[in-house]
């Protein structure tokens, strides 16, 4: 399962004089690998390369284009946020399927259990159901859809359905 952390590390292995790396779902089935060198050039070669690369080498269900690192502000990419140790741990793994996802979001949160649902093919969609425990706030939803976003996979976007005992 391709997700953006081991995509990038994918990326970032094969082209290491690639300083800035980030990979984006920029729509369903689509993903952006947004790059640059140290002196905060892409070049229209590095750019072709890396774009071959992805598009043969990483995930044959996602279509990958290559930008300069200076679009994601413009493209309204949204930034970086740190999740614990354990879900760039679990979003590394090559062997990440659904299962790993729903053990690692139920031990982030062990009041409720994540169930997957359903996956929308149409609209790239994942969609979970959380039986929560206690009513939760919205930090901890958002700290959860935040989780779920560094496991699935490219490509892909999710929705979580949070059933509260007192709903």
């Amino acid at each position: 399962m391709g997700t953006r952390l081991l995509s990038e590390k994918l990326v970032k292995t094969r082209f290491p004089h690639l300083r800035y790396i980030r990979i984006h779902t920029s729509d369903k089935y689509k993903a952006t690998i947004y790059a640059w060198t140290e002196d905060l050039q892409l070049t229209k070669q590095d750019a072709l390369n890396v774009e071959k690369y992805a598009n043969a080498y990483l995930y044959p269900y996602v279509a990958f284009q290559v930008k300069a690192y200076c679009a994601v502000r413009a493209d309204k990419v949204p930034l970086v946020e740190e999740v614990p140790v354990e879900i760039v741990q679990t979003a590394l793994r090559t062997n990440l399927n659904q299962f790993g996802i729903l053990a690692a979001i139920n031990r982030q949160f062990p009041y409720g259990r994540l169930r997957f649902k359903h996956y929308d093919v149409i609209h790239s969609i994942i969609h979970f159901d959380f039986d929560a425990l206690k009513q939760m706030s919205e930090s901890e939803k958002e700290s959860m859809m935040r989780y779920l976003r560094e496991m699935i996979p490219l490509g892909c976007f999710c929705e979580v359905c949070f059933l509260e005992d007192d709903c």
